[in-house]
């Protein structure tokens, strides 16, 4: 990961299905971490978090819903950088020229946005973000 926190170009990071475990962390790293809206982001998957917080593996949907990894969380709490849409009816699959047509909006935007950055500066806002990211505030500051 010290790698990939210290390249000199930019890096972006997508989810497409479900991000987990070690590579979560990994995809983290990313200048800008997108994700289709329907896939699942997290260092741990739900039955994972229900039998060692639980101690049941009955208790997966509850996790899931705890554990805060769709897009529409991780966005809010700014752990990805954006949502990209998929197809309302079924997802991703349903239309994959259109779903790659929007990644590949997506990544020409950062893309373009990132480039205005020098590369000492693009390194050390990707340290910042990194770090950062489950930062917890108090509401006086």
């Amino acid at each position: 990961m010290l790698n990939l926190a210290n390249l000199k170009t930019i890096v972006i990071a997508i989810v497409i299905g479900e991000g987990s475990s070690g590579g979560a962390l990994a995809i983290g790293i990313g200048d800008k971490v997108l994700m289709l809206e329907n896939a699942v982001y997290s260092v741990l998957s739900p039955e994972g978090f229900s039998s060692i917080v639980w101690k049941s593996s009955q208790r997966v949907q509850e996790a899931a819903e705890v554990m805060k990894m769709t897009a529409k969380d991780l966005y809010k709490f700014k752990v990805i950088d954006e949502v990209i849409k998929e197809p309302e009816d079924g997802g991703a699959q349903k239309d994959i020229n259109m779903v790659s047509e929007a990644i590949k909006k997506s990544i020409l935007k950062n893309v373009k946005e990132l480039k205005k950055l020098k590369v000492e500066e693009l390194v050390q806002k990707r340290y910042e973000k990194f770090r950062a990211m489950g930062e917890y505030k108090t509401p006086e500051g």
